[in-house]
């Protein structure tokens, strides 16, 4: 392993690992994370309203609640997290160490926000949880949100979403709010899964981030857990029933500013498995010099690319319908008729009942959704 080049490197990693001299976020990013960045980052003025907009925002005094009430990570203190930062900038090739806190929180989470310079927080729950692979893995996802410029916009989200709170009682007022913060929360579950990705590169241990992650579900119980029946989960989870509960998954995630955790893990030993991946590791990866260059339109042309393989893919019951109509299929109406009641591949799908029941082939009531998890950001997080 060289020598860093750079003050902030003092330290080389734990145990050798390859480094990603100069790699751009646009090697990791998810195509609809990279895709919304692009756009954004070629927009006229971009940079300079946003700076704009930093005035409004609480960001100086974020950053003072966390120098007063949290400690920060340093030489002197928590020292195995500040080599962990410190390695995790080398390896992503980030030449300005963003300042870490550990805050008192029993709650397993970390974010990366600022709109100027970003900084990391970590709680003592997350600390308390994991080994030190996992908890690489997880600062190495935090660094991920740094080089992409994730933290400008999980800024923004949580000013937003702090301003419906307040102007709800307006009328229609927090309907306009809303539909920007629910278009932002989808654009950043995506964004949690580029991150994931970082995250695997800076530690280079699938297995650690599969463990990080099922521990974030399950708790500090790992001799009770196995990847492989976690990874399950989230495969019953997508093909599992019909379009009631399609439409229920939709409902459950639209609050949440991260992806389910069975699904993160789904998708980023997928990715692990790609060639795309596999080119990263030999060396072979777009350079922050490049960027300039990249095109909206390829970056677009990529995302759209990306959905409508996931629609074909997928095992989930709307999805498979969406890819059916897609392709032209007929009978739309018995089949969302089959799909929302269960009974595809029946006679009821031709409008007859198969056990001769006048009933049998009319849609059940939809059952009500079951509290969704909350909307708080989870562990790992932006």
């Amino acid at each position: 392993m060289t020598e860093r080049s750079h003050e902030s490197h003092e330290n080389v990693p734990s145990r050798q690992r390859r480094r990603f001299a100069g790699i751009s976020s646009r090697a990791y990013e998810h195509p609809a994370d990279r895709s919304a960045l692009v756009a954004l980052r070629k927009l006229t003025g971009f940079d300079t309203v946003f700076r704009t907009l930093s005035g409004l925002l609480p960001e100086r005094s974020l950053r003072l609640l966390f120098l007063s009430d949290s400690v920060r990570v340093s030489d002197a203190q928590f020292t195995h997290l500040n080599e962990m930062l410190r390695d995790a900038c080398y390896i992503l090739d980030l030449e300005k160490v963003p300042p870490m806190y550990v805050n008192q929180d029993p709650q397993p989470n970390a974010m990366c926000i600022g709109l100027d310079e970003p900084i990391i927080v970590v709680t003592t729950g997350l600390v308390e949880l994991l080994d030190e692979e996992e908890m690489r893995a997880v600062i190495g996802h935090e660094v991920g949100h740094a080089l992409s410029g994730h933290a400008v916009y999980r800024t923004i989200l949580l000013f937003l979403t702090n301003i419906a709170l307040k102007v709800a009682w307006i009328p229609l007022g927090n309907v306009a709010i809303m539909a920007i913060v629910t278009a932002l929360r989808e654009w950043f579950r995506k964004s949690e899964l580029s991150a994931d990705r970082a995250g695997l590169l800076v530690g280079q241990d699938l297995q650690a981030s599969m463990r990080g992650l099922m521990k974030i579900a399950g708790g500090n119980h790992l001799h009770e857990m196995n990847v492989d029946a976690f990874l399950a989960q989230a495969d019953e989870y997508e093909k599992g029933g019909d379009l009631r509960d399609s439409v229920l998954k939709i409902l459950n995630l639209l609050p949440r500013s991260h992806p389910f955790t069975t699904v993160r893990a789904a998708e980023l030993k997928k990715w692990s498995e790609t060639r795309d991946y596999q080119r990263i590791m030999d060396g072979h990866y777009p350079r922050r010099d490049e960027d300039k260059d990249t095109s909206v339109t390829d970056s677009f042309r990529e995302s759209a690319a990306h959905y409508a393989d996931t629609v074909r893919s997928s095992k989930d019951p709307l999805m498979k319908l969406v890819g059916d109509i897609a392709g032209g299929a007929g009978d739309l109406g018995g089949k969302l008729r089959d799909k929302f009641t269960g009974q595809g591949g029946g006679s009821a799908g031709k409008g007859g009942a198969t056990d001769g029941s006048t009933d049998s082939a009319r849609p059940a009531e939809p059952r009500d959704p079951e509290e969704g998890p909350g909307t708080g950001s989870g562990p790992a997080g932006s």
